[in-house]
């Protein structure tokens, strides 16, 4: 079993305690909830936006401790503020230390696109997603069948949020594309030993088709990569461990930026 297959046994008992503790009334009743959600492709294509989508995790499985320090609001308010096209919010708390709190107050104090990540296989994650204020929402195709991902894609889609599709080869991207799609990320690092490649994108990028955003995900560590992937047709980029290992990430996103 690897740490993915533990990640998602983790997961459903997380889950089912959610739903005994917050039925889907309560989540419904939440201020967040009926907000009109932010368009994913209008902020990533924004011209006075840089197409980065920018993570705050404190942790991981691979690397442990990243970031205890900083805050939710200092590090997202700086990221927003450096040009950030959407912000990614951990909220899987036994193996990346987040919470939902974290995506609660990212929402509180910035105005664009915030992307729930973890690890959704139920539809519940996606009105607890909506409850909380987030914009968009992650289906990971390794762990979801071609039918899950349809039927999770076009729940999300009925409540008004994007949604990002991962994969990480050929393969799980031709058995996986929806027209509920919003965007495909290809991510660069391999959820099964947590090994990085960036050729990943380079070799996926012709087989996305041009009706979905394309975001790279991952081992993007210096701007002369995006302007690379730019060029192969990425719109998107998720960073978050190169600017999070930083004592201060949302200046080292600043510092980023001004060299693209």
């Amino acid at each position: 079993m690897n740490i993915l297959d533990k990640i998602v046994l983790r997961k459903k008992e997380e889950i089912a305690l959610a739903k005994q503790q917050v039925s889907i009334q309560q989540l419904e009743k939440q201020a967040h909830f009926g907000r009109s959600t932010y368009n994913f492709k209008d902020f990533l294509l924004a011209a006075d936006r840089t197409g980065i989508i920018a993570e705050y995790k404190r942790r991981s499985p691979s690397k442990g401790i990243i970031n205890g320090n900083a805050t939710v609001e200092m590090v997202t308010t700086a990221y927003n503020a450096a040009g950030a096209s959407a912000l990614s919010v951990l909220t899987d708390t036994d193996f990346f230390g987040g919470k939902a709190d974290d995506l609660i107050q990212a929402r509180a104090v910035n105005q664009i696109p915030i992307l729930r990540k973890d690890f959704m296989i139920d539809e519940y994650q996606l009105l607890e997603a909506k409850a909380w204020g987030a914009d968009i929402i992650l289906l990971i195709a390794a762990i979801l069948s071609p039918k899950e991902i349809d039927q999770l894609a076009a729940t999300a889609k009925g409540l008004g949020l994007n949604v990002l599709l991962e994969v990480h080869d050929q393969k799980e991207l031709e058995r996986s594309l929806s027209p509920n799609l919003s965007a495909i990320g290809v991510n660069n690092r391999n959820l099964g030993d947590f090994t990085v490649n960036i050729q990943t994108s380079f070799e996926l990028a012709d087989q996305i088709p041009n009706d979905f955003l394309k975001i790279s995900e991952s081992a993007i560590d210096n701007p002369a990569v995006i302007r690379e992937l730019k060029s192969a047709g990425y719109q998107g980029f998720l960073i978050g461990e190169n600017f999070m290992k930083t004592n201060d990430p949302g200046q080292a996103m600043a510092a980023f930026v001004s060299a693209l």
